[in-house]
């Protein structure tokens, strides 16, 4: 009876050695250089419960589908600090930039930043309303103190000019077809230059989307080489639900991203989550399978830094660059859905989880 209590115990030194690795990576403990945690998280239809004009927000009001309640947008809010003021406490410190998507506007955030869990970081909102058809827009928290902003901007979606065949689209079709803007946020965090990029690009519903988000990546990486030719040395971080795995051409051919490292030159850019989801990680599930489309990717000026100034560190087992955060609390424990994502609704009715993905982070550091 003794062998099950070995395999037992290696189990729990392999589950502390990653806990312990993520946080000693993060604050930067023996090193005498400061650390900062970048990190994006889609927060699963984060709406208030006021109607706002020109935007699908009518199942998530009182008297709609969801029967969306201040008690039930209260919880939300409680839930979505929580997750945030547990990755404080995994890490030893706040993120200094944390990319959110599946929001319906700014008020919602301000909601957010005040929660008691998180309130302390004093996060600062860059946020655009944009033209998506459920009403959902990406934004950007930030520490004002570590990060300094210096401009942003919202890109929009567009049909041309790109490397990809759209001919089967109509121009009406093109014309009335609304998703989320990218956004681009600029500054400096300790004096070096920053760019960062919160995407959530088209939708898998219904098989659409398989031109879209290559066109969609392809935009943020057009900006991206502007970025790097107008500023040499800057240091550009992409980031978001991308509705695709890093494997897929969207990442691969049209972000260009890279499994090793050492691949990331030029204007190519290192993909860290392209090897964890070979290693068989997930931030969310798709049809019952794994995946990962919560990507953050960086340039080769983040990923291969001269000496002295930002790199991106190795954070889990001194191995992968970058972290899926999945608490036992975020998880369904039992049933149906057991190993997944704790969302707000299953089948309809309102759990008060906290949402279909995972928030994943990478941290870099002088």
């Amino acid at each position: 009876m003794k062998k099950p209590i070995y395999i037992l115990m290696a189990l729990v030194l392999v589950v502390a050695s990653c806990g312990s690795s993520a946080k000693t990576a993060a604050s930067g403990s023996g090193s005498g250089s400061k650390s900062y945690v970048i990190g994006f998280y889609n927060l699963e239809n984060l709406f208030d419960t006021y109607h706002d004009e020109g935007k699908n927000d009518y199942e998530y009001l009182p008297d709609g589908a969801n029967q969306w309640t201040e008690a039930k947008y209260e919880k939300k809010q409680q839930n979505m600090a929580r997750v945030i003021a547990e990755m404080k406490a995994d890490n030893g410190i706040w993120h200094t930039v944390l990319g959110v998507s599946e929001i319906e506007n700014r008020h919602v955030l301000e909601d957010l930043v005040a929660q008691p869990a998180i309130a302390e970081a004093n996060y600062q909102i860059v946020h655009y309303d944009g033209p998506d058809n459920r009403g959902v827009d990406v934004a950007l928290l930030y520490r004002p103190d570590q990060f300094k902003v210096i401009t942003s901007e919202s890109i929009p979606f567009n049909f041309a000019p790109s490397s990809i065949d759209f001919s089967s689209w109509t121009q009406e079709e093109m014309d009335a077809f609304r998703t989320r803007d990218i956004l681009m946020v600029r500054g400096t965090i300790d004096g070096e230059m920053f760019a960062f990029f919160v995407c959530h690009l088209p939708s898998r519903v219904g098989g659409k989307g398989a031109d879209l988000r290559p066109r969609g990546a392809e935009i943020a990486y057009k900006r991206a080489v502007e970025l790097m030719q107008e500023f040499p040395g800057i240091k550009i971080v992409v980031m978001g639900d991308m509705n695709d795995n890093p494997s897929d051409p969207s990442m691969t051919d049209f972000m260009h991203g890279r499994e090793d490292i050492a691949d990331a030159t030029g204007f190519e850019f290192f993909s860290p989550f392209l090897s964890m989801l070979k290693a068989g990680y997930s931030s969310l599930y798709y049809q019952g399978a794994g995946n990962i489309y919560d990507i953050i990717l960086v340039n080769s000026a983040l990923a291969n830094a001269p000496r002295g100034t930002f790199q991106i560190q190795p954070i889990v087992n001194g191995k992968y660059y970058g972290r899926v955060f999945n608490k036992p609390f975020m998880t369904n424990q039992s049933g149906q859905y057991k190993g997944t994502p704790f969302r707000t609704f299953s089948n309809g009715a309102f759990v008060g989880g906290y949402s279909d993905h995972y928030p994943t982070y990478i941290v870099i550091k002088k």
